[in-house]
């Protein structure tokens, strides 16, 4: 079974169903989706909300491994994705010596602003924990107590490892950012973080598109 844990944010309902939709037509293996929904995890994550937090799982991710037992492995995504391949490719890539998996971009946005004005924030490591391949056993430090009291930048920068020899690199195709990536044609994954298609201002951004096909693909329904 791949497990896998999508962020989701009420502002974002449909960019997380068109995802799961774009993972569980394209998987060639049984696949189990768990939302990260604040209002089911109110018990577990007790952080107020911070003022540069521009989504609702930006620290809900880092409960991954202690929502799966710390055992086996995990994928976390944002919700404002699109997977243009089979996700059982991302899976086999599992490489034990790590602790975590990530895309390691060199990402350094200049705007200000991103998605409903949200604040756009810079630091070393931005966007490497939207997609993360976990190695469950070997993320024993993110408890809830940890993920309740650690700052942004310890979570997001993987101050809660060792050693950074312990964040392995995934191929960049597992996370291309829409907007700042040069335009390819081998995507696995779509990453639209300024903003997605289903936002009036990013109507026509690039795999836009794609995204409205997908979109019509989970909303079909037979008729005769």
């Amino acid at each position: 079974m791949i497990n896998i844990f999508i962020g989701f944010d009420p502002r974002e309902t449909v960019s997380y169903h068109v995802l799961c939709h774009s993972i569980l037509t394209r998987a060639s293996a049984p696949v189990s989706i768990t939302p990260l929904m604040l209002t089911q995890l109110s018990h577990i994550l007790t952080r107020p909300r911070h003022p540069l937090q521009s989504t609702d799982f930006s620290f809900s991710r880092f409960l991954v491994p202690y929502l799966s037992n710390y055992q086996g492995w995990s994928v976390f995504m944002d919700c404002d994705m699109l997977v243009l391949d089979d996700i059982a490719k991302l899976w086999q890539l599992q490489d034990e010596q790590y602790a975590v998996q990530v895309v390691k971009h060199h990402h350094e946005p200049t705007e200000e602003s991103k998605f409903l004005n949200a604040p756009q924030t810079r630091y070393e490591k931005k966007n490497w924990s939207s997609v993360m391949l976990f190695n469950n056993e070997k993320c024993w430090q993110l408890t809830p107590e940890y993920v309740n009291s650690a700052s942004g930048l310890a979570l997001h920068q993987f101050k809660w490892l060792d050693d950074e020899q312990l964040i392995g690199e995934l191929p960049h195709c597992w996370n291309h950012l829409v907007g700042y990536d040069v335009p390819s044609q081998t995507t696995s994954l779509v990453h639209y973080t300024i903003g997605g298609p289903y936002f009036k201002n990013w109507e026509t951004c690039e795999f836009s598109d794609e995204w409205f096909k997908e979109k019509q693909a989970m909303l079909y329904v037979e008729t005769d």
